[in-house]
């Protein structure tokens, strides 16, 4: 039976990094909404309440029945988790008056308290609330004070549960690690999720969910759909059958190259070029969520004309992770993006989903490669969107477009290869924006493109910082597109941070 902490997901932005610093810990995690505990609790050994961005005083803040899991589960309230379960057991919690937001120090931590073994005085804390606890309900007992807060975190006597105002799980708390390792012993995980372990239930589970039937997937190049078919390949084997489409939006020799890689794997790949549909249909098409949307439609249109050509396809596979989801719809019903891997099938397809990584952060799915004995260059290279540069070319997409964006590209990519600072960022590549000027080349005056830079370093793409690039290297790269690459008379940088920007320009 497979281990896991459940995290009740009340809209904080960092309860994602919640559950990587426990996964990080070699234990297994599922993040589910605040109303969802699962009926089946086969297997949890404890709970951790996420923060929110609404007040536990706030009519419309996000509320559950804690009586579900209190002295049922060892339980972690972090930051609102914890003021929800002081406000629910009689305590009170009142507005801080002004927002207690960044580092603290502890004055005070109680030496007997299992949460915060190790743990001392004077070590740092982040805080990030407009509330705090003003009073504790009967039985809640004070481990740990800052100068300001005086209940940065406390125990239940009875009960396996704490609440700490702080941030565990942000890389600013210096002991963060340790709290979160202390919870996971207290609720007596075993803390063997690994890469291998993983391998080895999935493609358990895959087998048990497909049996016999043919799966039909989705090819990309990138790691994501790479590991996927591995994995699915060491299911189901030649019941998979994998499809690579070039919609005509991939990077320069990029269909032909892709094809190649995957002759080692021993999938049974077909390759459709479907380029000319995809530029007819996005023809005059500037809105950025309609290209998305059509260009996700273009990719089922297709796999269901490939499907119809083989027999007996019943599952459609696909590399969906776990930020695709978590982007695609927020707790709130928000939309941020939509994502072709997450949009639903049509019931013409009539095909089931399939998607071995969909609860995995690309840190993981890279681990998970390696463990399968991947080529080092499937599993290191950057994400790029399944959109394709129909997303890094604002506004209307035409052929001559797309020529000028890929070569503009190669020379980004190959340059950053060559210099060694491929690797050290996460993701990097080139934007075509809809913006001419003036430029003089020789003793002509030009009115040419303009091209945008993006790299970005980051650890699972739910935050990144723009990549501080040799300013030599950037010299370089603008001087080499300018001259070799027609049509485009100015190179610039971008150095925005995720948020407030996305990592992507549309």
């Amino acid at each position: 039976m497979q281990e896991k902490i459940v995290i009740l997901d009340f809209g904080s932005q960092t309860t994602q990094l919640i559950g990587r610093r426990i996964r990080e810990l070699n234990t297994y995690c599922e993040i589910v909404p605040y109303n969802k505990f699962p009926d089946d609790t086969a297997g949890v050994k404890g709970v951790i309440l996420s923060g929110s961005s609404y007040s536990t005083n706030d009519s419309n803040g996000f509320r559950t029945d804690l009586s579900l899991i209190r002295k049922k589960f060892p339980v972690l309230g972090i930051c609102y988790g914890a003021q929800l379960l002081a406000n629910t057991s009689g305590g009170k919690v009142e507005s801080a008056g002004l927002r207690e937001y960044g580092r603290a120090r502890l004055s005070y931590v109680r030496p007997d308290d299992a949460l915060l073994k190790g743990v001392e005085a004077g070590r740092q804390v982040w805080m990030s609330h407009g509330d705090t606890i003003t009073h504790l309900p009967e039985g809640f007992e004070i481990v740990a004070s800052t100068g300001d807060v005086k209940v940065a975190a406390y125990h239940v006597s009875d009960e396996p549960t704490w609440g700490v105002q702080f941030h565990p799980e942000v890389f600013h708390t210096e002991d963060g690690m340790r709290i979160l390792d202390n919870f996971l012993h207290v609720c007596g995980c075993s803390k063997d999720w690994t890469p291998a372990s993983f391998i080895e239930s999935t493609v358990a589970n895959l087998k048990s969910l497909l049996g016999n039937d043919k799966v039909i997937l989705a090819l990309s190049g990138g790691v994501d759909s790479s590991v996927t078919a591995v994995l699915l390949n060491r299911a189901i084997g030649k019941n998979l059958t994998c499809i690579f489409v070039d919609h005509g939006l991939l990077r320069k020799n990029e269909f032909e190259n892709v094809l190649k890689d995957y002759e080692h794997l021993g999938l049974n790949v077909i390759g459709v070029d479907a380029s000319r549909k995809f530029y007819r249909e996005l023809a005059g098409v500037t809105e950025p969520e309609q290209k998305r949307k059509i260009i996700g439609k273009g990719f089922i249109d297709v796999f269901n004309e490939e499907a119809l050509k083989l027999k007996d396809i019943r599952w459609l596979g696909q590399g969906t992770i776990y930020p695709d989801v978590i982007e695609s719809l927020s707790i709130s019903g928000t939309v941020i993006k939509s994502h072709h891997n997450v949009g639903g099938l049509p019931e013409k397809m009539n095909l089931k989903l399939v998607e071995p990584l969909r609860l995995l952060f690309k840190d993981e799915v890279r681990r998970v490669g390696t463990e399968l004995g991947m080529m080092p260059h499937l599993i290191k290279r950057h994400p790029f969107p399944g959109p394709g540069l129909g997303i890094r070319i604002l506004g209307d997409i035409t052929a001559e477009k797309v020529r000028v964006l890929q070569d503009a590209d190669d020379i980004y990519i190959s340059l950053m290869r060559e210099w060694g600072l491929y690797d050290s960022v996460w993701q990097a590549g080139a934007i075509l924006l809809p913006v001419r000027s003036v430029g003089v080349m020789g003793d002509e005056r030009t009115y040419d493109n303009t091209i945008a830079l993006r790299a970005v370093t980051s650890t699972d793409a739910m935050t990144a910082d723009w990549a501080q690039l040799p300013y030599d290297f950037l010299a370089k790269v603008s001087n080499e597109i300018i001259n070799k690459v027609k049509g485009v008379n100015r190179v610039v940088y971008d150095i925005s941070s995720k948020p407030p920007a996305t990592i992507e320009w549309e």
